[in-house]
C-alpha cells in the first residue's frame, strides 16, 4: 500500500504509531517498524539521557525508520533536540510549542519534520516554513486534545495542504484507515490500539483496562481550564471533574493529577492513575502482537475499499474510483 507518506519515510504501510507519554519506547517502536509501519518514541517527561538510550536501543532492534516526538514546552527540549540531531533519527514529530524555529536545525541534521497541528491556520504555517508532513489530530484521540473532531479537521485541512497529511484521533481498525485514505490522507496515526499490544512495555492492568473498556469508556478532564485530556473513566477522572465543576482552584486540580500519567501505565493503578486512551475502544478486544494488528488494519482497509463499491449507485461507482485513485496523496 503506497502513499506519499510511505514514499517520504520509506515504509511499507502508511501506519504511524503515535507518541504516548510513558508508553512509547524502543521496544514498541521497533515492533511497529518491523511489521511495516513506523513508530515514534515519546520523550515527554523523560530525562534527556533516556531519550538517547532509547534511540540507540531502537536502532539495535530494527533497521526500519522511526521517529521521536519532542514536547517543545519541556524545560529540557533544547537538550533533547540536540540529542536527536546527534543520533540522526529518520524524523521528528513535535507538539506543545512552535516548531518553526527548529525546522532548519532538524533539516541540517538530515531529519524530516512532522509537526502535530490542531488547525488549518497552523497547518499552513508549518507547511510554508518547510515542514515535510503534518499530523492533524482530532479530539477523539487519547491524551491532550484540541477542540475539533478528526472529520472536521480532515475536510478542512487536507484540500488546502500540499505536503502529506497524517490523520489521528479515533482510529483502531481498517475501516477507519480506508475512510481516511479515501478522503486524501497520506497516513494514519494510531495510539490506543498499539497501547494494547504485546510489545507495549506498560503494566498489564493498563492494557487490560483498554481491552475491557466500551465505546463510552473515556472522559475528558481539564477542558474548563484549557488543558483537555482524554483518558479512561476511573476514580481519578470522576474526582477531577467533580472538583472542576465545583470551582476548585487550578492549583488543586494540578496537584490532583501530578504524576498520574506515569502511575497508570508504569504502576498499573487504573483507578487513580491516568490511562490516556482514545474513543475507538470497542473494536479493541484483545492484546495482540503489533504484526497482527498492522496486518489486520491493512487487510480490513483493503476490504473496506472494495466493499464501498457495493453501497454506491453504479452510475457513480466509476467516478468515486477515479477520485480515490487520482488522490494526490497516493502514488
Amino acid at each position: 500500500m503506497k502513499t506519499k507518506l510511505t514514499e517520504l519515510l520509506n515504509i511499507q504501510y502508511p501506519i504511524v504509531q503515535g507518541a504516548m507519554a510513558w508508553v512509547s519506547d524502543a521496544k514498541l517502536v521497533a515492533a511497529v517498524g518491523n511489521a511495516g509501519g513506523t513508530g515514534v518514541i515519546a520523550t515527554g517527561g523523560r530525562e534527556a539521557s533516556w531519550v538517547r538510550q532509547q534511540i540507540r536501543e531502537a536502532k539495535k532492534l530494527t533497521g526500519k525508520p522511526f521517529g521521536v516526538n519532542v514536547v517543545l514546552m519541556d524545560k529540557d527540549a533544547e537538550e533533547k533536540i540536540k540529542i536527536i540531531c546527534e543520533e540522526k533519527v529518520a524524523y521528528v514529530t513535535t507538539g506543545a510549542g512552535n516548531p518553526v524555529p527548529h525546522i532548519k536545525t532538524f533539516h541540517e541534521a538530515g531529519i524530516k519534520v512532522i509537526p502535530v497541528v490542531p488547525s488549518l491556520k497552523l497547518a499552513k504555517r508549518v507547511q510554508d516554513n518547510g515542514a515535510d508532513a503534518i499530523v492533524i489530530e482530532g479530539m477523539e484521540a487519547g491524551g491532550h486534545i484540541g477542540k475539533l473532531t478528526t472529520m472536521a479537521l480532515m475536510t478542512q485541512v487536507i484540500p488546502e495542504i500540499n505536503i502529506p497529511v497524517i490523520v489521528a484521533g479515533g482510529f483502531s481498525d481498517g475501516r477507519g484507515v480506508a475512510a481516511a485514505l479515501t478522503m486524501g490522507a497520506a497516513g494514519i496515526q494510531i495510539g490506543t490500539r498499539f497501547y494494547a499490544s504485546e510489545e507495549c512495555n506498560v503494566h498489564i492492568n493498563a492494557k487490560q483496562a483498554i481491552v475491557d473498556a466500551n465505546d463510552l469508556g473515556t472522559e475528558v478532564t481539564g477542558a474548563l481550564h484549557g488543558h483537555a485530556v482524554r483518558m479512561l473513566k476511573n476514580k481519578l477522572s470522576d474526582r477531577y471533574i467533580e472538583m472542576e465543576r465545583s470551582g476548585a482552584p487550578e492549583e488543586e486540580l494540578i496537584k490532583l493529577v501530578t504524576g498520574t500519567s506515569r502511575k497508570g501505565p508504569e504502576e498499573g493503578d487504573i483507578e487513580w492513575g491516568a490511562v490516556q486512551a482514545g474513543q475507538s475502544l470497542s473494536v479493541i478486544t484483545k492484546i495482540e502482537p503489533c504484526k497482527v494488528i498492522i496486518e489486520r488494519l491493512i487487510e480490513e482497509a483493503k476490504q473496506a475499499i472494495r466493499d464501498a463499491q457495493k453501497y454506491i449507485n453504479t452510475n457513480i461507482k466509476s467516478q468515486m474510483i477515479d477520485i480515490v485513485t487520482s488522490n494526490r496523496h497516493f502514488i
